[in-house]
């Protein structure tokens, strides 16, 4: 069977709907005119002749005395059946229009019904579940043709990104043989005494070691974001007490910053990758204190409700502009990049977060806290996949 075109549907919908109603209102104001004239008719009708009889003829004696009486009251009831005939013909017109539109609306609403899935299925997309997001065949003619050159675009997506993910593991891989290479030899280096190199010597050996073990940081943190759709994700995760491990592993950062940690949580369970939660947990709570202020603090917040776990991490440092909070998610990314370069970030924290919310489909925000700080908030299913 050969598919209608949206284009015909809608040109078929609309002709027969006007169709209806013209055919209705026409119908109504026929009967509606007929009924007010027939009554003129009886009206006239209602003389007799003078043997008590109706004539074929319609005649009407009226005294002259009387003819003007008469016609006022012609005139009147000529015009009281005008006005009722203008009045019912209106409101039968609003009403058949009304009815026609109400009808309309639903009747084009369940034709369209396949554009509002397939924008629904648009919203749906993520670069974790590109395969997942096909539209299927339809049998509108032109919606059909947008799924295939949809299905075609999700493909060639799914390959650039996975040719992405492959070029970042590669480069990771490369660069990390040099760079251990390196560090071998800083490690040996500095493991040895040199009374005879002087002071600019020792600043660069130095700067060398640092630089090198940022890079190494950076390598394992693209490495780990290359590998995250190969980590299982179906561990049970206890939530508050990943929360509970992390702060005791960052109290000596946190001591050393004069940060108090604070952790509020209840009794939260969810399905996904507790070594990736944990890494999100330690993430966000680590810039938290970091980004602090000095005897700031950083509360940790997690809990469920309505089947879903909720993890909240608040400092009361400086905060982040409103313009800037999507943009913090971004690889590399600095707010303050002079103060970034002095705590030795290297820019990838908060991607590698957002990445794993997202292979456990789950969401991220910003918000500003009470005391003019930040609110990281994370929502997931209580049985992320």
């Amino acid at each position: 069977m050969k598919r209608m075109s949206l284009q015909w549907r809608l040109t078929c919908i609309t002709t027969l709907c006007i169709a209806i109603i013209c055919g209705c209102l026409t119908m109504f104001v026929y009967k509606n005119g007929v009924h007010y004239i027939d009554s003129l008719q009886d009206a006239v009708e209602s003389q007799w002749d003078e043997k008590g009889n109706k004539s074929d003829e319609i005649y009407i004696s009226i005294p002259d005395d009387k003819w003007d009486e008469f016609a006022d009251e012609f005139s009147f009831q000529v015009y009281n059946n005008k006005a009722d005939y203008k009045r019912n013909s209106l409101i039968i017109t609003v009403l058949l229009a009304l009815l026609g539109g109400v009808v309309t609306y639903f009747i084009s609403g369940h034709a369209l019904r396949p554009i509002r899935e397939f924008s629904d299925k648009i919203e749906e997309v993520q670069a974790q579940n590109l395969s997942d997001s096909r539209i299927e065949e339809n049998n509108v003619k032109e919606l059909n043709q947008l799924g295939i050159s949809y299905n075609k675009m999700l493909e060639r997506l799914s390959e650039a990104f996975e040719i992405q993910r492959q070029f970042t593991a590669n480069a990771a891989h490369e660069l990390r043989t040099p760079l251990a290479l390196m560090q071998v030899q800083l490690d040996l280096y500095n493991s040895a005494s040199h009374p005879g190199n002087d002071a600019d010597t020792l600043q660069t050996i130095k700067m060398v070691t640092e630089q090198n073990d940022k890079l190494n940081r950076m390598v394992k943190t693209l490495l780990d974001m290359s590998e995250l759709q190969t980590v299982g994700r179906d561990d049970k995760i206890i939530l508050d007490a990943i929360v509970e491990e992390v702060l005791a592993d960052l109290e000596p950062l946190a001591v050393e910053k004069n940060i108090k940690l604070i952790g509020k949580c209840e009794d939260a369970t969810m399905i996904g990758s507790d070594i990736l939660i944990y890494r999100l947990v330690y993430n966000l709570v680590e810039n938290a204190i970091k980004y602090n202020h000095p005897l700031g603090q950083v509360t940790v917040t997690a809990y469920q409700r309505n089947k879903h776990v909720y993890l909240s991490v608040e400092d009361t440092g400086s905060g982040i502009p409103k313009e800037l909070r999507e943009r913090v998610f971004e690889p590399f990314f600095r707010v303050d990049k002079s103060r970034s370069r002095e705590l030795g970030g290297v820019g990838l924290g908060l991607a590698f977060v957002r990445e794993i919310v997202r292979v456990h489909d789950g969401s991220i925000c910003i918000k500003s806290g009470k005391t003019g700080g930040t609110i990281f908030e994370v929502t997931f299913a209580q049985h992320s996949m």
